[in-house]
């Protein structure tokens, strides 16, 4: 073969292998493996007796010569001396006579040459699915080669826009303690000049009193009896001193009061909104289930697939399995349900308007109380962390509070004020929870005006949402379609979604409260979106209500997937 290679390729002169003269060799026998010239080829070669059967091919078609195969005498795996004679399609084995008779008589049998050609053609069509994968795969190469270089830039861009801004920042913060020092010298000289003022005033008074002091002492000591008469009435007449009115009492050098370094007065980092490479969000209806409620209050997903559904107006809450396209009621109950939520241990905790907080089993199904109490308040609205700890939304005459509870409810924290003393809260309605640890409270105002309270891990308000001008259109000021969250909660992936019922959309926040994106559910003919669940699986369902007009006297469950690239662009936003 080197010798072939060689002499083709012209790097060394290579002679006949028959009559070893200098004439070119351009043949060469496949049979004896040997390298030809056209001499001998026509007159030496073939005075070989089997010659004539031997295959002699051109040099040049060497590298393109595939060898045939021969399919006689390929002796029987199974048999010993046996000879196959045929491929068996049903068990891709080749076989001979005997397997035939014993084990392949009724099998689907064909030539051996057919059986080839089969394997062949799957061979070819699996080069050209692995030929097609790999460009598939250098396309993928070359998209995440061009991803990691414009990450790579855009770190830079973002790391050299955190330090512009530190550096901004340090400036700004220099300057604004400047102020406060300047601001406290010039109330400092201010009240210590009035202090200074009234001391001056005092000075002349306490001499006036000094003064008279000494003429009242120098009159005791008169000793003329009409002298004494005389200088007294006259001295009584100015006796009395006034007292000085001191204008700095009410002035003084004000305290210093440190404020909080929050996220939001030196930057965070957030998630692009719409990043180039990231194609948008689908939202796609997988199934939809027809229930028997007027509107689907709330809805929790279990751990074995089924549902718990409720209907605040008819005070009734269901189990439910999915089947198909249908709802196969499992469990009812007759009882006021404020909110509900499923623990890991898959019991259903509901808020039935007491203090203590009832469970449903998860296995016998009987109403017990639970170990949750809020008392002296009233639960509004129950939800499970990640790690499996339950935050209660609490209502007691004015006052409105989060409680966080340990599984065996204990009250680890209470939210009620700000870091100003405020009250957070006016009426909780609904809560979820991200990991990294930021509370999110639906919360109904006065008037029907609602508001999405994002709480951090102290006293502070992270965030507070009140809708978007596209989505609930602000006008000056005023949301002509006013933003009314029905129920929130929180995506696999750590983002919020909460339903807005009056617009029928789905506001996608981030875990600090942030707009990322919107849905309107109408697009897919989806009315009223009330209550969010997912289920393990990360299907969304979404419980509705039912418009006005519409001629269907029962709400609707939606089982939704939301598909999204797994790629997610961080950027650096500051506010000064």
């Amino acid at each position: 073969m080197a010798c072939s290679q060689s002499a083709q390729e012209g790097q060394i002169p290579v002679s006949c292998e028959l009559c070893e003269t200098n004439r070119p060799i351009k043949w060469k026998c496949l049979d004896c493996d040997l390298l030809l010239c056209n001499h001998c080829k026509e007159k030496v070669h073939l005075k070989v007796k089997t010659a004539k059967d031997h295959r002699i091919i051109d040099l040049k078609e060497i590298g393109l010569y595939k060898e045939e195969l021969h399919f006689a005498n390929i002796p029987c795996q199974e048999h010993a001396g046996q000879i196959t004679c045929l491929y068996c399609k049903t068990c891709d084995a080749l076989v001979c006579p005997t397997c035939v008779s014993k084990v392949h008589k009724k099998h689907d049998l064909t030539e051996i040459q057919e059986g080839y050609d089969i394997k062949i053609d799957k061979l070819r069509k699996g080069q050209s699915k692995i030929q097609r994968n790999r460009k598939d795969i250098v396309s993928i190469q070359e998209r995440l080669n061009q991803l990691l270089s414009s990450e790579n830039s855009k770190y830079n861009q973002v790391h050299q826009n955190i330090l512009k801004h530190e550096k901004y920042v340090k400036k700004e913060v220099e300057m604004y303690f400047k102020k406060l020092r300047d601001e406290l010298d010039e109330r400092y000289n201010t009240v210590s000049d009035s202090i200074k003022s009234d001391l001056n005033a005092v000075s002349i008074f306490l001499k006036q009193a000094d003064t008279k002091t000494n003429e009242v002492q120098e009159s005791i000591k008169i000793t003329n009896t009409s002298k004494f008469f005389t200088e007294v009435s006259n001295l009584e007449k100015y006796i009395d001193i006034q007292l000085p009115l001191a204008r700095s009492s009410n002035l003084s050098t004000p305290n210093f009061v440190p404020g909080q370094i929050t996220q939001f007065n030196i930057g965070v980092l957030e998630l692009d909104e719409n990043p180039s490479h990231e194609p948008h969000r689908n939202l796609e209806i997988n199934k939809l289930y027809q229930t028997e409620l007027d509107v689907v209050s709330h809805v929790c997903s279990s751990i074995d697939q089924s549902l718990w559904i409720t209907s605040v107006k008819l005070g009734l809450v269901q189990k439910v399995k999915p089947e198909g396209t249908k709802l196969k009621i499992l469990s009812r109950y007759k009882t006021e349900v404020y909110s509900m939520a499923v623990s890991q241990s898959n019991n259903l905790l509901i808020s039935t308007g007491e203090s203590r907080l009832k469970q449903i089993s998860g296995q016998t199904g009987s109403i017990t109380d639970s170990v949750y109490n809020v008392s002296p308040f009233l639960p509004t609205a129950v939800h499970i962390t990640y790690d499996n700890k339950v935050l209660v939304g609490c209502v007691k005459q004015v006052t409105r509070v989060v409680v966080l509870m340990n599984q065996n409810g204990d009250h680890e924290k209470v939210y009620e004020h700000d870091q100003h003393k405020n009250p957070m809260l006016t009426y909780p309605t609904s809560i979820t929870s991200t990991r990294n640890g930021n509370i999110h409270v639906v919360d109904r105002e006065s008037k029907g005006v609602h508001k999405v309270v994002v709480l951090g891990h102290g006293t502070d308000i992270i965030n507070i949402y009140t809708g978007h001008a596209e989505i609930n259109q602000d006008f000056h000021g005023i949301k002509i379609k006013p933003f009314i969250p029905g129920d929130i909660v929180t995506t696999p992936r750590d983002n919020v979604i909460l339903a807005d019922i009056n617009t029928h959309t789905l506001h996608i926040l981030n875990n600090a409260g942030l707009l990322m994106t919107y849905y309107k559910t109408t697009d897919m003919n989806i009315i009223s979106p009330w209550s969010l669940a997912f289920s393990l699986s990360g299907q969304l369902y979404i419980g509705c209500g039912i418009s006005e007009d519409s001629e269907n006297k029962y709400a609707k469950i939606y089982e939704m997937t939301i598909s999204r690239c797994l790629i997610f662009h961080i950027t650096f936003k500051f506010e000064r």
